[in-house]
């Protein structure tokens, strides 16, 4: 039935445990949604990727390197961050029990991808955890007359 849609194109790239992978990160995932001329809003795909990354990054310690993963689907894109820290993402799932306080840094990148994903989460994996979000595809927008 599907024959038409291409595979999902999917990347994964190690990252090294440090700030400078965030701007690595952003720029695989516009190039990714670029090259394939995908239809997910890059900018939101870009700015949630750089907040996943960065958590992970300060959130983990140790020198492992942390993964992206990122797979392209007719129906939009989901974007995977592994690192090695089992414990989940305090923000990503729990209901907010009290407002962050908009003056810690912490915190409100989770709250940004809650609001911005089509759906966000979290699971265990054999070296840690991933954790990830899902940005619907956007219908082409038709051209002005």
């Amino acid at each position: 039935m599907h024959d038409h849609f291409p595979a999902p194109a999917s990347w994964r790239i190690a990252l090294p445990h440090s700030a400078a992978a965030v701007p690595v990160a952003r720029a695989l995932v516009r190039n990714a949604l670029a090259e394939l001329e995908h239809t997910a809003d890059g900018d939101t795909a870009e700015l949630l990727t750089a907040e996943l990354v960065a958590n992970a990054v300060e959130h983990t310690s140790g020198r492992t390197p942390i993964e992206l993963v990122v797979e392209l689907m007719p129906t939009g894109c989901q974007v995977e961050v592994h690192d090695p820290d089992p414990s989940p993402p305090a923000d990503l799932t729990r209901p907010d029990v009290e407002p962050p306080d908009p003056w810690r840094e912490d915190g409100r990148g989770l709250l940004l991808i809650r609001a911005l994903s089509s759906s966000c989460g979290h699971r265990p994996t054999d070296s840690g955890k991933a954790v990830w979000f899902r940005l619907p595809a956007v219908p082409a927008q038709r051209r002005p007359h």
